[in-house]
């Protein structure tokens, strides 16, 4: 396997000349200079409609169709055929749920997750359309003396699935715990448990956002009907690529794009308007710029270098947060402190107990270097956060820093240099209890 030449996947971003710490990235990555290429010669030599019989007006349409060639390799579909673009995976979501409005009966059940409200509310909103019922598989704290050591075990999911279940909305990896989970023994497990019950229908839909920037896609080896990722989170720009098994587009979903449009059979049945042209031109650069990370010139070759490289990021940061001294400290990981293979660099925690510290108050003190970002929230999985026990505050939320494989381990040193400083600071625990005391008068 091949090792990354992390100078080399550096250069590759410009964004990252300036020295800026980008620990963000799973909000939105930097965007790759073969991305940027495509979208800049898209503008300059090509931006017409798509269909003219003109000159032009062809190469423009090859441009976008290639940038369908490139989702298909990202989600290893069977055809082009069933991917497509939209501008977000929260609109593409809404948009899969709104066209199965026909094939859901009143009293179906949908199972969905405490994850990333985009595969959630539109699963949410169906059902109250079509008076269906919403089961939630909840996490569990699985670490002893941390509450907020969340997972999620298939033996509960497993328990909600009844002969009612229609769609099963899971997540491939979660934007705040950072663990990644086994869709493909996931959905196995779900499929025969469906079967044994008499299920008459289940499709499942993945939502792939939070793992697509750091491992391999597979809907064919995973067994799903839909899934999403948001390009921007990818080294692209800002719009999301999707999945729909070719049985879902002909037998599930009606159209919702114009009445007039033969779409049948197409994933423009949910494509409501051009899905922005120069974007999915760029999104076609995605897929150069991962084979060149390693010799083998393959996908599966780039996504284990990767993976390999990001152990190297989660070690050192993940080894400070959850050393002796810093839960003492009072220093609580939201998601499990595994270091392998099934998690990646996305690392959530919070300062709890009698020296407690706010997130933004962490945050704050990251702000005041000018030259690193990180972030605080619920980051769109609310419910994670809201029904989480000990209560924590969703709009404060949790510290989060998330890494891929352009950051570096130097950039890691930095940043634990900072949170040491910053938990050791009691200037930030007695302006804290200020206000604590404050507030109670």
């Amino acid at each position: 396997m091949g090792r990354l030449d992390i100078a080399k996947v550096r250069a590759s971003f410009p964004s990252l000349r300036t020295g800026y710490i980008y620990a963000d990235n799973a909000g939105g990555s930097q965007t790759a200079q073969q991305v940027i290429d495509h979208i800049v010669d898209y503008l300059s030599n090509t931006n017409v409609q798509l269909g003219a019989s003109y000159s032009v007006g062809e190469q423009s349409t090859q441009r976008v169709s290639d940038g369908s060639v490139a989702a298909a390799l990202l989600f290893n579909a069977a055809s082009v055929d069933e991917v497509g673009y939209g501008p977000s995976s929260t609109m593409v979501l809404e948009n899969i749920a709104r066209a199965l409005d026909d094939d859901v009966h009143s009293g179906d059940e949908f199972i969905i997750t405490e994850e990333h409200e985009a595969n959630n509310g539109p699963w949410k909103r169906l059902a109250e359309r079509r008076s269906a019922v919403v089961k939630y598989w909840r996490t569990v704290a699985i670490e002893e003396g941390n509450p907020y050591s969340f997972t999620y075990k298939t033996e509960d999911l497993l328990s909600l699935v009844s002969p009612k279940t229609r769609i099963v909305a899971i997540t491939a990896c979660s934007n705040i715990l950072g663990s990644i989970y086994p869709v493909q023994d996931i959905v196995r497990a779900l499929r025969q448990r469906a079967k044994q019950v008499g299920a008459r229908k289940v499709e499942v839909s993945v939502d792939c956002v939070a793992h697509a920037p750091h491992r391999q896609i597979d809907v064919q080896k995973w067994d799903i009907d839909y899934s999403v990722f948001s390009v921007y989170k990818v080294y692209g720009a800002h719009n999301a690529a999707f999945y729909i098994r070719s049985t879902a587009l002909e037998s599930s979903l009606r159209s919702i794009s114009h009445h007039f449009l033969a779409v049948n059979g197409s994933p423009q049945k949910i494509q409501v308007g051009g899905p922005g042209y120069e974007l999915v031109h760029g999104a076609s650069g995605v897929v150069p710029y991962l084979l060149s990370l390693t010799p083998e010139n393959n996908l599966e070759a780039s996504f284990a270098a990767i993976a390999q490289h990001e152990q190297n990021l989660l070690h050192p940061l993940l080894s400070f947060l959850t050393d002796k001294k810093q839960y003492e400290r009072g220093v609580r990981l939201v998601g499990t402190s595994t270091i392998d293979l099934s998690r990646v660099p996305t690392i959530s925690f919070v300062v709890t107990g009698k020296r407690a510290i706010k997130s933004k108050d962490i945050v704050a003190e990251f702000d005041k270097e000018c030259d690193i970002g990180i972030r605080f929230g619920h980051f769109y999985a609310y419910s994670l956060i809201a029904n989480a026990t000990p209560k924590l505050d969703p709009e404060d939320g949790v510290v989060r820093i998330s890494l891929v494989h352009y950051n570096t381990v130097e950039e890691v040193e930095r940043i634990v240099g900072i949170l040491r400083r910053v938990l050791a600071s009691p200037t930030l625990v007695r302006e804290r209890q200020k206000l604590v005391r404050h507030s109670r008068l």
